[in-house]
């Protein structure tokens, strides 16, 4: 459904996109995952045709991007992460609009059904600009699918949402994935691990991970982790000492809302650190408050493939 092959993106000197490669097949919802500045939002507006790439070669459902951007452009919807919407038009109007623009019959049963589906039925006959930032992202959603596209380009959608608005979004989403091509661009793990099938990690325009969103923590996972607090101790001698237990690879210092000595400690492939972690805090004469198993998470592995990784010592 999308090819990118050797593509690169520069900004005068600085090169946003460094040679990246990757493959997105229909009905999935691929999460571009990166922290602020690798390359993410680039990387999409070069799919969506809003910027031509330096080097290299994109396709959406075998057109390339730069010859035939009118027939790639019907193919995605795509919201960027401030929706660019009219403010002083009501829903129904904007969205009737939009669909003229795309070249869709103003039907008023048409106009329903993507209300129903967005979530947006209630606030029809209200202003945009009267509307929360939650239904307005709708409104945005809504304005990307009027014309049916088969893939959906979303550039982070929940950003600035409340709690209760990003669980309706992910909901949304996932409903709209199982129909549609997703491409959801953040740097909200979270967000990845609860909507995305698979996620593909960029770091300073260059791609270092692409994997099936479990597959990428099994693999990345490696051996045991636990959380340990400890009181008696103070950090640095309580990460030292944790660091000597033989097969322990990796221990990270936690702060501690009650002042005890806390680390997340990491150990090798197929080794149980857990009866050596216990008798190196008893033998140091420490308290031990907690030792737990911690479920790796995607967190733990972005951090580790995006140069901010675990602590060693």
């Amino acid at each position: 459904m999308i090819s990118v092959n050797n593509v690169s993106k520069y900004f005068g000197d600085f090169r946003a996109v460094n040679d990246i490669s990757f493959v997105i097949r229909r009905g999935e919802i691929t999460g571009l995952l990166g922290p602020n500045g690798a390359g993410k939002t680039t990387t999409l507006r070069m799919l969506t045709c809003y910027l031509p790439p330096d080097g290299g070669r994109i396709s959406v459902g075998g057109r390339l991007v730069d010859r035939e951007p009118l027939e790639v452009k019907r193919m995605i919807g795509y919201l960027p992460e401030s929706a660019p919407l009219y403010g002083d038009m009501m829903v129904r109007d904007y969205l009737s609009y939009i669909g003229r623009l795309r070249g869709v019959n103003d039907d008023t049963r048409g106009l329903r059904d993507i209300a129903e589906m967005c979530g947006i039925g209630e606030v029809m006959h209200k202003n945009i600009g009267e509307l929360s930032k939650g239904y307005r992202q709708r409104v945005g959603l809504a304005h990307a699918m009027i014309h049916d596209p088969e893939i959906l380009i979303l550039d982070e959608p929940t950003s600035g949402l409340d709690p209760n608005q990003i669980v309706e979004i992910r909901r949304l989403v996932k409903e709209i994935g199982k129909r549609k091509t997703v491409v959801l661009s953040t740097h909200i793990l979270s967000e990845v691990e609860a909507t995305c099938d698979r996620v593909i990690i960029i770091d300073h325009g260059v791609i270092v991970a692409d994997s099936r969103t479990a597959e990428l923590k099994s693999a990345a996972g490696g051996g045991m982790r636990l959380i340990v607090r400890a009181g008696g101790a103070d950090s640095a001698s309580f990460a030292s000492g944790l660091a000597g237990v033989p097969g322990v690879k990796t221990v990270e210092r936690l702060d501690d809302a009650e002042g005890l000595a806390a680390a997340s400690v990491r150990g090798e492939e197929d080794v149980d650190i857990r009866p050596g972690v216990f008798a190196a805090v008893r033998d140091s004469g420490w308290a031990l408050y907690e030792m737990t198993t911690e479920r790796e998470t995607l967190e733990h592995v972005f951090r580790r493939l995006t140069r901010g990784g675990d602590d060693e010592l």
